[in-house]
């Protein structure tokens, strides 16, 4: 059976000057991610699913404690990598399990054929074929955004502005880039997500503290993303 690790994830709604302050302290504390571009972004696209009885979207608008969702993600538009995602929730704590896809396998789930999945030999993607054949699990919306993300070892710390949130109808190809979308924040807001294992170093923290980073939020792009396609 696969462990799970347990992280800390908290969330934040901030505007442009917040940003252009936390930024630039942040790129003084923290290394760049690798992934990201010249402009240090890189656009994420998550195709989410639920089931017939939109368990996913149900329990987040009750404030369920303990409760999962599933996404396949790419990044850049691009088929390069494909996962097909799990994220569980419990209270302020998240963990994911992640399957690869190739394109194929991708085009074939996408078609309503889950069978691929078998062909895996892995427990999660048997729980997702499990998830398509019983409970009707099926694609839902497009959440698409532009992410900024500082890491650091210790800790596994990771901080991200994710900017220009935008939802999109399921039916499109995810790896159009001009898949119409809809933009879901105001403009110049935006969403700060910090990550960890177990601990904030008291720097980091301070400086958060000190930015008014103290008041948390019960953000879901996926909730939001869906008010407009449902």
């Amino acid at each position: 059976m696969e462990k799970l690790t347990f992280r800390h994830e908290l969330k934040y709604y901030i505007n442009e000057s917040d940003y252009a302050v936390l930024s630039t302290g942040l790129a003084h504390m923290l290394k760049r991610d690798k992934n990201a571009g010249k402009n240090g972004e890189y656009t994420i696209r998550s195709l989410y699913f639920d089931d017939f009885e939109e368990t996913a979207l149900v329990e987040k608008m009750a404030g369920v404690q303990s409760r999962a969702k599933y996404r396949i993600r790419i990044y850049d538009y691009s088929d390069r990598v494909i996962k097909f995602e799990k994220k569980i929730k419990e209270g302020q704590y998240i963990a994911k399990k992640s399957l690869p896809l190739t394109r194929s396998e991708y085009d074939r789930i996408i078609a309503g054929d889950p069978y691929p999945l078998l062909a895996k030999n892995s427990p999660y993607a048997r729980e997702i074929f499990l998830q398509m054949k019983l409970f009707q699990l099926k694609p839902v919306v497009v959440v698409d955004y532009e992410r900024e993300a500082f890491v650091m070892d210790y800790e596994s710390v990771r901080i991200t502005f994710d900017k220009n949130l935008r939802s999109g109808s399921p039916l499109g190809s995810i790896f159009d880039r001009n898949m119409p979308t809809v933009p879901i924040c105001p403009p110049g807001m935006m969403v700060l997500e910090v990550k960890f294992n177990k601990s904030l170093p008291g720097y980091i923290k301070n400086f958060l503290a000190n930015m008014a980073c103290n008041q948390r939020t019960a953000i879901s792009k996926y909730v939001s993303c869906r008010k407009y396609e449902r």
